[in-house]
């Protein structure tokens, strides 16, 4: 049985960037908000399983690069050794303390924050599902659906553990030997990058002339020079 529904102005579904900021504006002006997403806090894709943990990895890629830089003028280092499990337990622990910043935000901002997923039954009313709770029904006057993505892959491609997209490259399951990443856009470059200075080696495929496209080509063509020399191969038109 559903509990008895809730109310409230707004209500917006999705937590990421759009649906979290669109949320404390909201409540800034006054309005009583409700703000739902699957994750124990705000942050959706972006905090959680994107531009977050990337950027996290790539300063760690950065260090090690460095490192390597410095014999130029003179400093050198030891080979680093590299613990796959402290670093991926540091990317969750970045985070984790920047979702729960926003969690406290949230209360702070008195928007109501509902863990569970939702589902539209009729112009005014969704039902919130979450593990462990019933089914709670909540009417709305407005809407804000912030849904955000979810990792594309190509269609027939057999099931493997050989094969992830970006969501499973950040997990740093560990560090393969040899990579392919099939898309020369920000994303790929991005895990390209970590995965290149953790000692993989790695190739890259994009289908038009040049990398990162739709990206201002004055901009690309120093970042491609050092693609270049820290990737194994970059195959373009391909």
């Amino acid at each position: 049985m559903a509990d008895q529904t809730s109310t409230t102005q707004l209500v917006v579904i999705g937590g990421g960037p759009g649906g979290y900021a669109a949320a404390f504006l909201a409540a800034d002006l006054g309005m009583k908000v409700a703000l739902v997403d699957n994750e124990a806090n705000p942050g959706g894709t972006c905090l959680y399983r994107g531009c977050i943990p990337s950027k996290a990895l790539l300063h760690a890629a950065r260090v090690l690069s460095e490192s390597k830089e410095a014999a130029h003028f003179g400093i050198e280092f030891q080979p680093p050794r590299i613990d796959t499990n402290r670093l991926r337990t540091w990317k969750e622990e970045v985070v984790n303390r920047l979702t729960g910043g926003l969690g406290q935000i949230s209360k702070q901002r008195k928007v109501e924050y509902i863990q569970g997923s939702a589902s539209l039954i009729d112009p005014k009313t969704i039902s919130i599902a979450s593990n462990g709770s019933p089914e709670r029904r909540l009417s709305f006057e407005h809407a804000i659906l912030a849904t955000g993505s979810i990792p594309a892959m190509l269609p027939g491609l057999p099931k493997s553990e050989r094969i992830i997209d970006s969501t499973g490259a950040l997990d740093l399951a560990d560090v393969p030997k040899t990579l392919l990443v099939v898309g020369g856009g920000y994303i790929g470059l991005e895990l390209g990058t970590v995965y290149a200075a953790l000692g993989t080696q790695v190739e890259v495929v994009e289908m038009l002339d040049g990398l990162l496209p739709g990206a201002d080509r004055d901009l690309v063509t120093p970042l491609a020079k050092r693609i270049e020399k820290v990737f194994h191969k970059v195959m373009l038109n391909t």
